[in-house]
């Protein structure tokens, strides 16, 4: 969630306003947020693992969607546009428009010192809450740092922290392995 809440909508008048709308904003409890736009670094890491995703899922049955694919949560009526979101065979879509996804299996967020905080909190509060979801995965884009939160067979969640280029981010639920070096790849941090 991103900034400046408007008047309290219902889903309905929020779904009729974004599809109209020229900018992506995100909803939660009545209220919409418009989205800031994306650095460099945000968009190469996006890019990076959008191919790598690509390259390895082509003909297994799991799609990797950009963040023009917004997300429905179910149980709490929040929309999001994820950077990145894995579903498994057919997408399970909310209505006749197709736009809203019900189904993701992984979901990618990648941090920015304004979404940071939201996604690490309230997004992931409420994705723990999308049944299907079996991975939430956390993208740093001002360091080499993947965390990627697993959801586990008694409804835990547990984490692998990732730090170093010479390793590979293991996402079992899609048998995936992508080496953090191919992620990380043309992506330029501030010295200090």
């Amino acid at each position: 969630m991103a900034t400046n809440p408007i008047s309290r909508l219902t889903e309905e008048q929020y779904l009729a306003i974004e599809r109209a709308a020229e900018f992506k904003s995100e909803f939660l409890n009545g209220q919409m947020f418009a989205m800031s736009g994306a650095s460099m670094q945000h968009g190469r890491l996006q890019q990076n693992l959008s191919g790598e995703l690509w390259v390895r899922l082509r003909g297994t049955g799991w799609e990797a969607l950009l963040s023009d694919m917004r997300v429905r949560v179910g149980k709490s009526g929040m929309y999001t546009y994820p950077d990145i979101s894995v579903v498994c065979g057919k997408p399970i879509l909310a209505d006749d428009y197709q736009d809203n996804l019900l189904n993701p299996i992984v979901l990618f967020e990648i941090l920015s010192p304004t979404t940071e905080k939201c996604d690490r909190g309230l997004k992931f509060q409420h994705y723990r809450t999308i049944e299907t979801l079996q991975d939430y995965i956390l993208v740093d884009q001002n360091q080499i740092r993947i965390e990627q939160y697993t959801r586990q067979a008694d409804h835990t969640w547990t984490l692998r922290d990732y730090q170093h280029p010479d390793e590979e981010l293991k996402i079992d639920s899609i048998h995936v392995l992508i080496p953090l070096i191919g992620i990380y790849e043309g992506v330029e941090f501030a010295a200090g």
